[in-house]
């Protein structure tokens, strides 16, 4: 029973979690939300909202923020939530922020292949080592297709793709119907298991590999003559 009961809570704190990224993500998206970050104290929760915009979550003297973390206390079950907000210092690597834009300008009415297009060469531009970008949905008719950009190295699954790949999703709601934007992204500077660097011995620490004179003369030694040396 207590086993089950650790189950519910688990999943109960996931839960509570999911509605707060979500609310804050509805309340922060003018300022570029870029991500949610949770750390649980004993003083309390440590919320951390990423934005692009840092100015925009405070509001003036810090009226937004106190409005949030109001809200935070009072309509969701956090334990004493603490609200912080950190700049993100390039938001072209942040998938988060890019989904937004993407998702921004579909619904200004951009082709969906200059969108893709572009926000794939903007995020390359910043240093990414790899990107996926998924448009799903009614983009050119009727009919749900799927339609994917991609450049540079990408990984899809497994524990490589869970550690090196950072994704965000974006909803754009237009004329036709919703489509949903999908940005996957490859840290810059990334190193993959199977890439191996091979450094010198003095690079290592290693001392130079020091030659068996005594071995190499024996060895000269019991060399067969040739036919003039044995003449």
């Amino acid at each position: 029973m207590a086993k089950q009961n650790t189950i519910r809570k688990t999943i109960h704190r996931n839960v509570e979690r999911q509605l707060v990224k979500e609310y804050l993500l509805r309340e922060t998206e003018r300022a570029g939300y870029g991500g949610l970050k949770f750390n649980r104290t004993p003083e309390g929760t440590e919320v951390t909202i990423q934005a692009e915009m840092v100015g925009r979550v405070y509001g003036r003297r810090g009226k937004t923020i106190r409005e949030l973390n109001d809200r935070l206390r009072n309509d969701f079950d956090l334990f004493q939530p603490q609200l912080q907000v950190e700049e993100i210092e390039e938001p072209r690597l942040n998938p988060q922020v890019m989904a937004s834009r993407l998702a921004s300008s579909l619904e200004r009415g951009w082709f969906f292949r200059r969108a893709g297009h572009g926000t794939v060469q903007n995020i390359m531009d910043a240093g990414a080592r790899g990107c996926l970008v998924i448009l799903s949905g009614k983009i050119s008719g009727a009919r749900h297709r799927v339609q994917k950009f991609q450049k540079g190295h990408i990984k899809y699954c497994g524990q490589v793709a869970l550690d090196v790949m950072d994704s965000g999703f974006a909803t754009a709601v237009k004329k036709l119907g919703t489509v949903g934007c999908t940005v996957r992204i490859m840290r810059p500077g990334t190193r993959l298991p199977h890439e191996i660097i091979i450094r010198e011995r003095a690079e290592a620490g290693l001392p130079p590999v020091v030659e068996d004179v005594a071995w190499n003369t024996e060895e000269q030694g019991n060399a067969p003559k040739s036919a003039g040396e044995e003449e």
